[in-house]
């Protein structure tokens, strides 16, 4: 019966939000009163303190299921959006253009968000000793621990190795970690044939970019379809974050918590500051793109915010559409501020007085900088975001790996502001390399709307 009740409560919140979606002409403003019904649903249920074991299976049917829908239409929109976009490049050497400032603004702003986690983490005097582990951390370490063969033998030439793909069906069905970047390799590859046989026979070229044409409308309006169910999901991954929430265990460690978000804002007026150096303005640009990083915030997955963040930054941010894919596609696995930057240098700043070592030293500083600059480009040969990101860093430093388990209890509040950042930092590698190369991309007739 509670089940029941509480169920009908929720088909009436969907309902009333789909009376809203259907009048209103803004998304984003769906999306924020999905957001705020979920949050107050969510501190309701939790305030009379119900049983919702049995109910929140019903709910993942919706935010789940969203998230399912938006990590099952990011591979085959990044795949055919850039086959599409090298198709009518008028130069093959632009993919090596966009792909170095893409990739150097991921690792550059990696290297920042490094530097100002251990800045703040030694600014809170965060220290892993005073944290008592249970059973729940202990189990978490010893998992942690387990994890780390799969980056012991870690190289960068069996990383780059990584990244070309052996089979075009495996890496389109998402089986590897580096999925996302062999797609985009394949993509690339398939769009300079297609751009050779062009040259070569006109006739036959048009007919391929035709096809390539037709099949990216039909992505493109499969990719509407998903998009227009973001204020449901937002809704219904709202509810399950605020009654799933652990508010003891926030208390007890509310010092790490803060610290964490605190360095995190700080990586989003970094971004900031680097759009204004483009030429735009940050407010206009955190306005347009607020539904992406709510999106992102409450999902956790970097991932399934690709189509997302592909549409804000074409239709919003008026980005060309082959630097938005490649950004958004590369930022989901390389130089994630919030995963590899921020969260690894925290760890290994908290962890250093164990070891007798002093956190302010500037050498120590600059070696952890470094290792996470190189650890973000290596957890894409992994996968794992923040989890290998830590493990790259901490045993290259020689520190224990079991004392990064020691925050399992709010990873999860922690990982929410990770991914935004993370998805933030890639849409702003998309802003840098609009601004670099955007009068180039303008030949592939492939501009969105000036912002």
């Amino acid at each position: 019966m509670l089940v029941f009740v509480l169920l009908i409560f929720f088909v009436g919140l969907l309902y009333g939000l789909w009376r809203y979606h259907r009048q209103s002409d803004s998304l984003s403003r769906s999306v924020f009163l999905g957001l705020f019904l979920g949050v107050i649903y969510g501190l309701v249920i939790s305030s009379l303190g119900l049983d919702t074991e049995s109910f929140l299976p019903w709910v993942n049917i919706v935010g789940n299921g969203y998230v399912n829908l938006l990590k099952m239409i990011a591979m085959p929109l990044v795949f055919i959006s850039i086959l599409a976009a090298i198709a009518r490049l008028e130069k093959a050497s632009m993919i090596g253009s966009m792909s170095f400032w893409i990739i150097s603004t991921l690792i550059i702003t990696t290297g920042i968000a490094a530097f100002d986690g251990a800045i703040i983490a030694n600014l809170f005097h965060l220290d892993a000793s005073s944290i008592v582990a249970g059973e729940q951390e202990i189990a978490r370490s010893q998992s942690i621990i387990e994890s780390s063969s799969q980056v012991a033998d870690l190289t960068i030439p069996g990383l780059i190795l990584s990244f070309i793909p052996t089979s075009i069906g495996g890496t389109l069905a998402g089986l590897e970690s580096t999925s996302m970047i062999s797609a985009v390799v394949i993509a690339s590859l398939l769009g300079i044939a297609a751009l050779t046989v062009n040259k070569n026979d006109p006739e036959r070229g048009a007919m391929i970019i035709k096809g390539i044409d037709i099949a990216q409308s039909w992505v493109m309006a499969l990719v509407r379809l998903i998009i227009r169910l973001t204020p449901y999901g937002i809704l219904a991954l709202m509810i399950k974050v605020i009654v799933t929430t652990d508010a003891g265990a926030i208390w007890q460690l509310a010092k790490f918590l803060i610290a964490s978000y605190v360095a995190l804002f700080i990586m989003l007026i970094v971004h900031a500051l680097i759009i204004t150096l483009t030429g735009r303005s940050p407010i206009s640009h955190f306005k347009k793109i607020a539904p992406v990083l709510t999106f992102a915030f409450t999902s956790r997955s970097s991932a399934a915010t690709i189509p997302l963040s592909i549409d804000a930054q074409v239709n919003e941010l008026g980005i060309a559409k082959p630097i938005a894919n490649f950004s958004a596609s590369f930022g989901s696995t390389i130089g994630q501020n919030g995963c590899a930057g921020v969260y690894p240098a925290m760890l290994a700043m908290m962890i250093a007085p164990t070891m007798g070592i002093d956190p302010w030293s500037m050498s120590f500083i600059a070696s952890v900088v470094g290792i996470s600059m190189i650890a973000s480009f290596g957890v894409a040969g992994v996968g794992g975001g923040a989890t290998f990101a830590a493990i790259i860093v901490l045993s290259t430093l020689g520190m224990p790996l079991e004392l990064a388990g020691l925050l399992i209890s709010i990873e999860p509040l922690i990982d929410m502001m990770r991914t935004l950042v993370n998805v933030s930092g890639s849409i702003t590698a998309g802003v840098v390399g609009n601004k670099v190369l955007g009068d180039v991309a303008h030949h592939a007739d492939y501009q969105g709307q000036p912002s």
